[in-house]
């Protein structure tokens, strides 16, 4: 995407987010009266399928939303004609998760051109609506992100949030830096992606400005890949000693969080906290997005 449009959703999801920040009742423009958009979660989410649903019905959308575990598939049926068959019942729009890197591109291929397809995280591919709110977030307080310094600190192999967020804060101007240990990151991951790569958080601390603390995927991990929890804390975690050691230091988490693992008590819930704020954003990002994807 361009900066051009990218700038216009971040842009258009500030005005949302006034909206939702004010008291009372809240009223949108119902700029998707008449259109249905099926939500298609071959995975489990809470925040993501939670908010495109806000999102949905706030702009006036018919919603279809799916449990796509206990849908035909179980009776083996493919992942194709299982689309195929939802989309020939009217659907304007289709937002899927998937566990398998390239889904939505697949289907992209086997669906009508008018039906505009919407990427909810593929595997360990992209998750690109929480790169735009997780960058939405930071301008929130920064303005701009030129030259800030940012690390993503985690379980880098198996997240499509810290794939995402690479491409589109980059894009947007910080420079990032991916914290893990060794067998959470690819050897290959810093010429891949042009970044930084650090194996010690604390090294790395001093220059930041924010971090965005990843969860451990233990649903996607072989046993090799999983460390132990807290070894993992005391060396990568956003400890309350941590977090109380640099006051200016933002930090977020693209949820859930695993309390006492990637983040303590006091980080999650601390003022330089963004990651309540992140949630809420994603409802206005999730809007702008879909407002983008229809305008003709």
């Amino acid at each position: 995407m361009s900066v051009e449009n990218l700038n216009w959703i971040l842009d258009r999801s500030t005005d949302y987010m006034k909206q939702l920040d004010a008291s009372g009742a809240i009223t949108f423009p119902e700029i998707l009266k008449g259109l249905t958009v099926a939500n298609l979660f071959f995975e489990n989410s809470t925040r993501t399928r939670s908010s495109f649903e806000l999102a949905e019905k706030r702009l006036g959308a018919s919603v279809l939303s799916l449990s796509m575990q206990t849908s035909s598939l179980t009776k083996g049926e493919s992942l194709i004609d299982t689309v195929k068959v939802i989309t020939a019942m009217k659907i304007d729009a289709v937002v899927v998760r998937h566990r398998s890197p390239g889904v939505p591109e697949l289907l992209r291929k086997h669906l009508p051109d008018d039906i505009r397809i919407l990427n909810a995280g593929d595997g360990a591919n992209e998750h690109p609506t929480q790169a735009l709110l997780d960058a939405a977030t930071l301008l929130e307080n920064f303005g701009s992100l030129k030259g800030k310094q940012i690390a993503i600190v985690g379980d880098i192999t198996h997240s499509r949030v810290a794939r995402s967020n690479i491409h589109l804060l980059k894009k947007l101007g910080a420079r990032i830096t991916v914290v893990a240990p060794t067998t959470l990151v690819p050897s290959t991951f810093s010429q891949v992606f042009n970044v930084s790569v650090s194996h010690h958080l604390d090294e790395v601390l001093p220059s930041l400005d924010a971090v965005i603390m990843l969860r451990i995927q233990r649903e996607r991990q072989d046993k090799g890949f999983l460390p132990n929890v807290e070894e993992f804390r005391e060396l990568y975690g956003m400890t309350a000693k941590r977090y109380a050691a640099y006051p200016d230091l933002l930090v977020l988490h693209p949820g859930p969080v695993n309390r006492g693992v990637e983040l303590d008590d006091e980080a999650l819930d601390g003022e330089r906290s963004l990651v309540f704020r992140q949630v809420k954003r994603g409802v206005a990002i999730r809007m702008a997005v879909l407002e983008w994807i229809f305008a003709d």
